[in-house]
């Protein structure tokens, strides 16, 4: 589905917020669609109603749909789709139900998450780091990857797209390497998921997290895992209850078969199916489109902040999308986010704790970041840059 001035229209029409403020901000979170933010308030309202345990047998059908929706949205199963609460819990949880073991090894890209290298550095086994080496264009270094894979290599785990810039990882070909020499493969898809065409079976990867609130456009609180059916009887979840396991004995249990054994029984129904709607609708937009929507926009806005001497741009990679991050001379990160927020321009920043190892390899320590997407225009592109412009006035 192209993006002609009808369509974007439309879905600017499908979005109340984008008549009240120019939200760059979707790397954060973005502005749900109408039928989206609908569904959960009348979940809500109808909850209200006749009581939660009620609602929940009555629309049960419209609940389970979530699974294969997404199972279809990034080409794998129904049972091998979790439930959760955001990307940083699913991560977690796959994680965590690796059977760790001393002298095990970690292979993670340079511009990986802070609450997952959080996690490898808490992790009680301690297993060792090791960082794929950049190229001087911001790639990852797919020879080095290959040779830095040993027998005690347990995981390669890899931020696709980090959360400050707009790099997008070979994700595809690193999960080739990972597949020819058996090693898990763990894919961080927090800001791609909605963004970019994901497809579990081109990654080749073994876990995916992902979050419903940033280029999906679902609700806060919402979140997914994906795990490989191959792979699922090899992960023993850290978490339990009556919904991942089942007691069958006084001293007995057993795990779910399907990815359900990373899910709990409590949730929150009505964002649920808030995420429901927002997989729906991006499917029906088109991930194809939106990411080639997204890629244009973005490429807009760092061709004009180059008439900017003021502003720097700090995107590395051969493959960008939709987060630019910058920074302005004279100004922090902080101060630029307010300045703009005054004029009703919503950006975001980082500081160095977010993404360490990237940050302090280009020298920085904090980023202003705009993110766009496919509903954004260059019309509010130029507004943003004419803001900019004054500030650096």
């Amino acid at each position: 589905m192209s993006f002609n001035e009808e369509k974007i229209r439309t879905l600017r029409e499908q979005t109340d917020g984008t008549q009240k403020v120019i939200h760059l901000n979707n790397a954060g979170a973005s502005l749900p669609p109408n039928e989206v933010r609908n569904a959960v308030i009348s979940y809500l309202e109808e909850e209200a109603l006749i009581g939660g345990y009620e609602l929940h047998s009555k629309r049960l059908s419209e609940l389970n749909d979530t699974y294969s929706n997404i199972a279809r949205l990034i080409g794998a199963s129904d049972t091998e789709i979790a439930l959760v609460e955001n990307a940083t819990v699913a991560w977690n949880s796959a994680f965590n139900a690796i059977d760790w073991q001393e002298g095990d090894e970690i292979i993670c890209n340079r511009s990986d998450y802070a609450s997952n290298y959080l996690a490898y550095l808490h992790q009680p086994e301690h297993p060792i780091i090791k960082v794929i080496p950049t190229k001087d264009n911001g790639d990852e270094d797919l020879e080095a990857l290959g040779d830095m894979i040993s027998s005690k290599t347990k995981l390669v785990s890899i931020t696709h797209m980090p959360t400050n810039s707009g790099h997008l990882a070979p994700a595809e070909e690193i999960g080739k390497i990972c597949k020819e020499n058996g090693v898990l493969f763990l894919l961080d898809a927090c800001q791609t998921i909605g963004q970019y065409p994901l497809d579990v079976k081109k990654l080749n990867c073994d876990m995916l997290s992902a979050t419903g609130r940033k280029y999906l456009r679902g609700p806060r609180g919402t979140g997914f895992l994906y795990v490989n059916q191959n792979v699922l009887s090899k992960l023993i979840p850290v978490a339990i209850d009556l919904h991942s396991a089942q007691w069958t004995e006084e001293k007995a249990y057993e795990f779910r078969s399907d990815a359900k054994r990373f899910e709990n029984w409590e949730g929150n129904r009505a964002t649920q199916m808030g995420l429901n709607v927002a997989v729906q609708y991006a499917r029906k937009v088109g991930l194809e489109e939106i990411w080639l929507r997204i890629q244009q926009l973005a490429s807009v806005v760092r061709a004009k902040m180059k008439g900017l001497s003021h502003v720097n741009c700090h995107d590395q990679g051969s493959v960008l999308g939709g987060i630019v991050s910058f920074t302005v001379d004279g100004l922090s990160a902080e101060e630029v986010k307010h300045a703009l927020l005054a004029k009703g321009i919503n950006v975001s920043w980082n500081d160095v704790t977010n993404t360490r190892l990237d940050m302090e390899a280009k020298g920085l320590k904090e980023i202003v970041r705009c993110s766009v997407h496919y509903y954004n225009t260059e019309e509010e592109i130029d507004l943003f840059i004419e803001a900019l412009k004054k500030l650096c006035n």
